[in-house]
């Protein structure tokens, strides 16, 4: 492998680029050696296809904001919150997730089929809930899925050898990696709401707006944010700062799941487990502040430093939210958190975030 891809650059044709770390034996790290079912799908088209998916889904966001706007569309702000992670958020986070890892064959699956499963996803937001709009629903399902594969199969493969050989000194680190494949895992519980949501379903007692809001959970909090959380802690290792950043990151990819445990088990673990993410990510965002400084990238410096504000402010008000929904206080009701919290957590935080360590990233390649 490594032979094959030193002879493309030599010949100034990069086609296939296997990572971008130190070198092609790091940039594997601990996920091991590729075999015939783990090829990289990363071209130069895919780069392309990506952009051009995070490009077109922001004006296909933009276009059904609009016709929401106008009541054209029956759909309102926490729908508007949810197409804005299959149509943006997701698109632009597998193409950050290239920068950081090699790829297996149902991630470059998903890559491609993306666009279309986001397409079903308005299609079944625009229908009322029921059979039609639970079946478009599977489309985007079957994107997550694909996703969450390789995700399963990346935290398993990366275990095991390590308990195998032990650890190295290798970029990405294991840790690294083993952050971005729960990102991944993170869709398919995202997308499997979702389709619950659509069906009209109604898990465990689990009333409406809450399973379409947890599905917004797991695509912005969940797989955004472990996304972004991998990238702060690459760029961490690599400036060998931020020694304490790993606890915290292992509570921002954790704490999503036992939110949502907490609808279903206990009102108090559920505004425990709110409390303590909301202050994970807090103090990841300090840690991207510091990151967004040491950025070589103008751009990247500036989108960093305001999704760290973005997210601090918007952790405070989860924060809140958690307290009070415990409480029986209505100082923050749910269509309030979405007007204010789930803006600055998907606009100022997924959005410029993922730019961000895209931006420096590219840099770098």
């Amino acid at each position: 492998m490594k032979t094959t891809v030193e002879n493309q650059a030599k010949k100034q044709v990069p086609l296939v680029r296997v990572a971008q770390g130190r070198n092609d034996k790091e940039s594997l790290g601990h996920e091991g050696r590729l075999g015939p079912n783990d090829k990289v799908f990363y071209t130069r088209t895919a780069d392309s296809w990506a952009r051009a998916c995070a490009t077109g889904g922001a004006a296909v966001w933009a276009i059904v904001a609009v016709l929401a706007r106008l009541r054209i569309a029956r759909i309102g702000a926490i729908e508007l919150l949810f197409l804005f992670g299959p149509l943006v958020v997701v698109p632009l986070g597998m193409e950050l997730g290239r920068t950081l890892g090699p790829k297996g064959r149902q991630e470059g699956w998903a890559g491609w089929v993306q666009p279309f499963g986001a397409l079903l996803a308005i299609a079944a937001l625009w229908l009322p809930p029921g059979r039609a709009g639970g079946f478009l629903a599977l489309g985007w399902m079957f994107v997550c899925v694909l996703m969450a594969g390789d995700g399963i199969a990346g935290v398993v493969r990366a275990s095991w050898l390590d308990a195998g050989g032990g650890a190295r000194a290798t970029f990405p680190s294991r840790f690294t990696l083993i952050a971005l494949r729960v990102a991944q895992i993170d869709l398919a519980v995202g997308g499997a709401w979702f389709v619950a949501s659509r069906f009209g379903m109604r898990p465990m007692g689990i009333q409406e707006p809450i399973g379409l809001l947890t599905a917004v959970h797991f695509h912005l909090a969940g797989f955004a944010t472990a996304t972004i959380a991998a990238a702060t802690v690459a760029f961490a290792e690599k400036h060998g700062i931020y020694q304490w950043l790993k606890p915290v990151v292992l509570m921002v990819v954790g704490m999503p799941f036992v939110v949502a445990a907490g609808f279903v088990i206990s009102p108090a673990l559920k505004m425990g487990a709110g409390v303590l993410f909301a202050a994970s990510v807090a103090g990841l965002a300090i840690a991207l502040r510091g990151c967004g400084r040491l950025a070589e990238n103008s751009s990247a410096r500036l989108f960093l430093q305001i999704a760290a504000a973005a997210v601090f402010a918007g952790m405070v008000l989860a924060g809140g939210y958690a307290v009070a929904d415990f409480t029986g206080s209505d100082v923050l009701t749910i269509p309030q958190m979405a007007r204010t919290h789930g803006i600055l957590n998907a606009f100022g935080f997924c959005l410029l975030g993922l730019l961000g360590w895209l931006v420096e990233r590219g840099r770098e390649s």
